[in-house]
């Protein structure tokens, strides 16, 4: 999983493999090529071909090579268009300046758009009255077009690609920091808080849970210098305040029951409640369950209730011990996330249905074009405006997240799976591109339901991210 700045989306992700960046300008151009522009100008493709060497570099015109010699004689940022229009089709400064206002409001404005219709047949007659090729002409004009809607300059593209390489040289050598940093920056970015601790997880960093103990309100690296792990923070705490928060980390902490935790903060009875729900009076107390019934038994004052007040209608010392599926219910309503097992390793365990569902893992071994069923909770979906109508579903197991091409016909005949699943099963085709691997849909299944099974018949909800 890409957790990149800018390269961090599926279209990023699939291209990463493609490309291959070797130094920083080929990040620069990785920035560049998944944007509207390049796609709509038919020029991602026969870039991948030169940069894999599977089609000889060459420029329509000796004239232009100065212009795309960097980028393998094909068009990639904002300023090789204006320049092309000067060099290829003759357009004075003036004009070519005209054609960048033009372009920068296409699709804003319709007064604009008309400007730049103008211009087609201008740049086109000036291309072919140089020799050029119609079809190169045409394709450029509809990569102006493209660049309308969303492309960049070059200047643009290299100020992204430094952060690029900054965060990806910050994940290589120190990862525990990367991750506590951009778990304290959330919510931004296409992944949730949930999928980038599995994430650091996945990658050897050692996650720890809220504790009243330890936490402080952001997220912090904690142990040695070297071999660092990451304390969560109350700011996961779904309702917890950074005030109540304070009166925590501001304390002595010298903590040995719930009673002297209340004293001693003055919390109140629903913050030592929202405590003890996400886990964080654990070391306090037997496990949650005896927490939650000590908090709900503490007033302002650390008194005891009268009986009446008490819920459940039990000794603590009776209570039974939550079972591994109630603690993952509770984490994931209380906090979002889980430190324990993935919910689709005990969904596996319970029911057959999903033990004849290939992992994430799984996918890369089974091959080009073969027919696989996979299972996952729903935690992202795309319709990007470039796709023709296709959604990109991201669905994560206990072992990654799959990427699923959703095409138009199944979005109709599985409408509703799409729109409204937490869990869902996907039955389709592998499609493989070197290294990239896709799930090409046929069938969407929703299993939303079976996510009661993992917690006594409450479910678990997960919330997808969506974006265009």
């Amino acid at each position: 999983m890409s957790v990149f700045f800018q390269i961090e989306s599926r279209a990023q992700m699939a291209m990463l493999p493609r490309l291959k960046p070797r130094c920083f300008y080929d990040l620069v151009i990785e920035i560049a090529i998944v944007r509207p522009g390049p796609i709509q100008g038919g020029m991602v493709h026969p870039y991948l071909q030169r940069r894999q060497g599977l089609e000889p570099v060459s420029y329509p015109h000796a004239d232009i090579k100065a212009v795309l010699e960097r980028t393998l004689g094909i068009p990639v940022f904002q300023e090789q268009v204006i320049r092309l229009a000067m060099v290829a089709a003759g357009f004075s400064g003036g004009e070519a300046d005209q054609l960048r206002r033009a372009m920068a409001s296409w699709g804003k404005n319709t007064e604009r758009n008309n400007e730049l219709l103008g211009f087609k047949q201008k740049l086109i007659d000036g291309m072919q009255a140089k020799g050029y090729d119609l079809d190169f002409a045409e394709r450029l004009f509809r990569q102006i077009q493209g660049f309308g809607i969303y492309g960049f300059p070059e200047s643009h593209s290299a100020s992204f690609a430094l952060l690029a390489y900054v965060s990806a040289w910050l994940k290589c050598h120190y990862p525990a920091a990367f991750y506590c940093a951009l778990l304290n920056s959330q919510p931004m970015g296409f992944y949730s808080v949930s999928q980038l601790v599995q994430d650091a997880q996945r990658h050897q960093i050692t996650v720890l849970p809220v504790d009243v103990l330890h936490s402080q309100w952001d997220h912090l690296l904690e142990g040695d210098i070297v071999n660092p792990t990451v304390r969560l923070g109350f700011r996961l705490i779904k309702g917890f305040s950074l005030h109540a928060a304070h009166k925590i980390t501001h304390s002595n902490r010298q903590f040995h029951s719930i009673a002297q935790l209340s004293r001693d903060t003055l919390l109140s009875r629903a913050d030592l409640s929202l405590l003890s729900s996400a886990g964080a009076l654990n070391s306090l107390a037997d496990n949650r369950r005896q927490a939650h019934w000590q908090a709900l038994a503490i007033d302002n004052n650390a008194l005891f209730l009268q009986p009446s007040d008490l819920q459940p209608e039990q000794d603590s010392a009776n209570l039974q011990t939550p079972s591994e599926t109630d603690n993952l219910y509770a984490d994931y309503r209380h906090t979002g996330l889980s430190l324990g097992r993935h919910p689709m390793a005990l969904l596996r365990e319970q029911l057959p249905i999903f033990r004849q569902c290939k992992r994430h893992t799984d996918l890369a071994t089974l091959g080009h074009r073969r027919f696989v069923r996979i299972a996952g909770l729903v935690t992202g979906k795309q319709r990007p405006g470039t796709a023709s109508g296709v959604v990109f579903l991201t669905l994560e197991d206990e072992t990654g997240n799959s990427n699923v091409v959703v095409w138009q016909a199944v979005q109709k005949n599985c409408r509703q799976a799409l729109l409204k699943a937490q869990l869902l099963m996907v039955k389709g085709v592998i499609e493989t591109d070197g290294a990239v691997v896709h799930v090409i849909a046929q069938e969407l299944i929703d299993c939303s339901e079976l996510l009661s099974r993992t917690d006594n018949k409450r479910q678990v909800k997960i919330q997808s991210r969506n974006f265009r």
